[in-house]
């Protein structure tokens, strides 16, 4: 079945088909507006694509299309707006989630500053959900580089009050009362830049994933090291022995194998660059308890500039599941064979900064 392949970058969006010969790429889409987030909703009777957009001239906002790209939807209010009391206003929106099948038009936007919104009408207009902006750990929640933002948000794929979300820096929270109140689900990461090595919250949280079939798996790519839950986040552990770096920013499960799971290691200083200069994607299928690196068909010569972002990096569900990363030399790379194997999809695009993918029937 065709593959559709949505790249945000710092200049617009781009889809990428698979014809069965090759990738075909569109012409650029929301032209003018950096495209932070991204999702592919296959749940309705036609995909609908949503983009989180940020305007220099009108600032961000929420827009959907029914059609592929080829028109585009705004409400005339702004779909994502913080309430009055909370004296701030929207940065942007780093993460849109749509909800499990069962909760068809329920989808989720993550922000900055960190807050989370929910949609019940596909996505054209969102509440703010006041239980995790009123949580007492929020004034002390800090800034990332890339800013204060919810950027993970996985809804439980069985148990529609159950929500956990992530945040730079915060850490990992989780809700059972559809986001009434919340706790924090640290325990077992380390943030060795902070005076307590191991806090109840305030860990730099890169990404976080479930692992399919069993959502009390979790893995999290963290500022310092790898780690997974057997417990929904209640205990965590370090699994990044057999990694070249412990430091990255995505990290994507499989979307049906249970304990495989995909990162891309960088070296953790300014430079930020792939773990000894070389593009390799490194896959596990025990859970973390080894790791072998993926990077046939990925450039060969040193590879200093392209890292891949928290977002930057998905899977389409298809069997056998194809797995896709871009990266900020504004190159995109394809697998369909689960990490085997690589193509090139597109080059020379602005800086990617969120990568998602669907099969369409």
């Amino acid at each position: 079945m065709p593959a559709l392949v949505a790249i945000a970058t710092r200049k617009g969006l781009w889809l990428a088909s698979d014809t069965g010969s090759g990738w075909e790429l569109s012409d650029r889409l929301l032209g003018m507006n950096a495209v932070y987030s991204v999702a592919i909703d296959t749940r309705g009777a036609v995909p609908r694509l949503l983009a989180g957009v940020d305007s220099e001239h009108w600032g961000p906002s929420v827009m959907t299309s029914d059609d592929l790209g080829r028109t585009w939807q705004e409400p005339e209010d702004a779909p994502v707006r913080f309430p009055e009391r909370t004296g701030t206003s929207l940065t942007r929106v780093w993460q849109l989630q749509p909800a499990p099948a069962s909760q068809p038009d329920v989808v989720w936007a993550g922000t900055q500053p960190s807050a989370l919104f929910r949609s019940e009408d596909g996505g054209r207009s969102f509440s703010f959900v006041d239980g995790l902006w009123d949580h007492p750990h929020r004034p002390e929640w800090g800034e990332g580089y890339g800013g204060q933002a919810v950027h993970t948000i996985l809804p439980h794929p069985v148990e529609p009050d159950r929500v956990l979300v992530a945040m730079s820096t915060g850490g990992v929270y989780r809700s059972a009362d559809r986001g009434k109140s919340w706790t924090a689900a640290n325990r077992g990461i380390s943030a060795a830049f902070l005076p307590e090595p191991e806090p109840e919250f305030g860990q730099c949280v890169h990404k976080v994933a479930f692992s399919p079939g069993r959502p009390e798996q979790l893995f999290a790519q963290n500022h310092g090291g790898v780690f997974r839950s057997d417990d929904e986040g209640t205990t965590w552990a370090p699994i990044d022995d057999g990694l070249p770096a412990s430091f990255g920013f995505p990290v994507v499960a499989h979307p049906h194998r249970p304990g495989t799971a995909y990162v891309f290691p960088l070296v953790a200083d300014m430079d930020r660059r792939p773990a000894d200069g070389r593009c390799r994607v490194f896959r596990t299928d025990d859970a973390g308890a080894t790791w072998r690196s993926t990077s046939a068909g990925l450039p060969d010569e040193p590879h200093f500039g392209g890292v891949v972002l928290r977002d930057a990096m998905s899977t389409d569900g298809g069997v056998p599941a194809g797995v896709y990363f871009g990266n900020r030399n504004g190159e995109v790379y394809a697998s369909r064979d689960e990490g085997e194997s690589w193509s090139v999809v597109a080059r020379h695009l602005p800086d990617v900064l969120c990568v998602r993918a669907a099969v369409l029937a």
